[in-house]
């Protein structure tokens, strides 16, 4: 009997020193697909691809941004954040610096829309969202607002948001996407078209350019009504 007892407690111990082997190897496994990520800022896109995809990690630029400090051509932010540690794989976003602004951002409100696209891109500049918004006594089909704000010098994107009036009675707007566009113009944009601006929050971001919108409430796209609080969360 105790012979079996003695069998029965070595073959216990056995399985507990597989199982934690088991589990230990399994851990090594999955840190030793972990990296950190490297720091892109300043690099050439070319650069920057080589330094990840010898990580293990794939490159995508999706944005491009206005920089006064990082050249143009070059990578002005990136996410996730240098030195974190990721899974092999993992896809890295960064946003490409235009160099200074080099053109002041045109003056199109009371354009018709189409007017307002040429002469934007005459600019060399891009049309971002256009939503529409009922406005008593405006001209249908006509920008009563955009965003960055006309003649503005220190925009952030090269795509410039509008808000044209409806051609319909609906007292109805359909809430334009302010997201990494500063807070200056996108404040000026929700006064210009008749919205009420609410909290603004603060939070720590090194994926963009401080002073730049990361969320905002309600989202783009939705339909809101006249005098909608909007609120937004902006990098410090």
């Amino acid at each position: 009997m105790r012979r079996l007892i003695r069998y029965l407690l070595l073959g216990l111990i056995l399985l507990l020193v597989c199982l934690a082997s088991a589990l230990l190897a399994m851990r090594f496994a999955i840190h030793g697909r972990e990296v950190r990520v490297p720091k892109l800022q300043g690099l050439a896109p070319s650069d920057a691809e080589r330094l990840t995809t010898a990580e293990g990690l794939v490159l995508s630029v999706e944005n491009r941004f206005y920089s006064p400090d990082v050249p143009e051509g070059h990578i002005v932010s990136q996410s996730p954040a240098p030195n974190t540690k990721v899974r092999r794989g993992l896809k890295i976003r960064v946003a490409e610096s235009l160099g200074p602004q080099r053109s002041g951002i045109p003056n199109v409100i009371g354009q018709s829309e189409r007017v307002a696209e040429i002469n934007i891109s005459r600019r060399g500049l891009e049309i971002g969202t256009v939503s529409t918004v009922h406005l008593p006594g405006a001209q249908p089909q006509t920008v009563v607002a955009q965003n960055p704000s006309p003649d503005a010098k220190n925009a952030v994107s090269p795509k410039i948001a509008l808000v044209v009036a409806a051609a319909d009675a609906n007292q109805a707007y359909v809430m334009p996407n302010f997201i990494e566009h500063s807070l200056t113009d996108a404040t000026s944009a929700v006064q210009q078209a008749k919205l009420t601006l609410g909290k603004v929050d603060l939070v720590q971001d090194a994926s963009g350019l401080p002073g730049t919108i990361v969320r905002q409430f309600p989202a783009a796209g939705q339909k809101i009504s006249a005098g909608t609080t909007i609120n937004f969360i902006v990098r410090k």
